[in-house]
């Protein structure tokens, strides 16, 4: 994690390593179970990739001062990749039409926050990506589905109408996978990498804390893939459950800063 040094990195550190240890204490959720095997897949195709190491350099350059850098964009990418392998074996899509579409999740995953810091940041890294992707040698249909991914990931919106099917389902699985984070990577990484970073104000933190729960468990109607929708309200509840074990430590630590 970057951090501004001093004190308040300290503090944030040991309240994540707290987090953490709450965490350990919670079930698995199932989806991390069930489909284990899908998961090894997809992570070992995205760290053998030449293409995303290119994805990664993007990252450390544009997302890592406000918060949100390797570890969600990968994270991200690599669950994608997993509802891929589970979505499209269902819809009985072929396996080579399945690996083809891994890569161009993937890369959704590491760059889709690549405008984080922006207003309307997944069409500005819709529009981004497009322009990294045609430095990539990726064709014009995979490109496509990439930047329209990255445009429709944000929750609560109207998402733009993908061009097919094997769009659609990459749009639904990267959407899927981010919303994923809200669960325990939410309170074991994301919250203290952003405050690090200085892109949300402790007090700010605190006082719509609440608030920020009640969001977080709207997600769970949002999900948009057949397996999202089994699995993520899950993930959600133990997020959630981990963020009300942690708020009397967060209190205490961070209310009189």
């Amino acid at each position: 994690m970057r951090g501004k040094g001093g004190a308040e990195s300290g503090v944030y550190e040991s309240l994540r390593r707290k987090a953490e240890a709450l965490a350990a204490e919670l079930p698995v959720p199932a989806f991390y179970v069930d489909h284990e095997h899908e998961i090894n897949i997809s992570r070992e195709i995205l760290v053998t990739n030449k293409v995303m190491k290119q994805c990664v350099n993007h990252i450390q350059i544009g997302q890592e001062e406000i918060g949100h850098g390797f570890n969600h964009s990968r994270a991200v990418a690599i669950d994608a990749g997993a509802l891929l392998i589970i979505e499209g074996r269902e819809q009985g899509i072929s396996e080579g039409m399945i690996e083809d579409l891994m890569a161009a999740v993937h890369i959704a995953g590491l760059l889709h926050d690549i405008k984080r810091g922006e207003e309307d940041h997944a069409l500005q890294g819709s529009i981004l990506a497009e322009n990294l992707l045609d430095c990539f040698g990726i064709a014009p249909r995979f490109r496509r589905y990439v930047t329209t991914a990255i445009r429709n990931h944000e929750a609560f919106g109207e998402p733009v109408p993908a061009e097919d099917r094997f769009g659609q389902l990459l749009s639904d699985v990267l959407y899927d996978a981010d919303k994923f984070r809200w669960g325990v990577d939410n309170f074991t990484g994301m919250v203290w990498e952003m405050l690090d970073s200085g892109s949300i104000r402790t007090d700010r933190f605190l006082e719509r804390y609440d608030e920020g729960l009640e969001y977080i468990a709207r997600i769970k109607e949002t999900f948009r893939s057949g397996t999202g929708k089994k699995y993520g309200p899950e993930i959600i509840d133990t997020g959630l459950e981990l963020g009300r074990r942690l708020y009397p430590y967060i209190r205490e630590q961070l209310s009189g800063k």
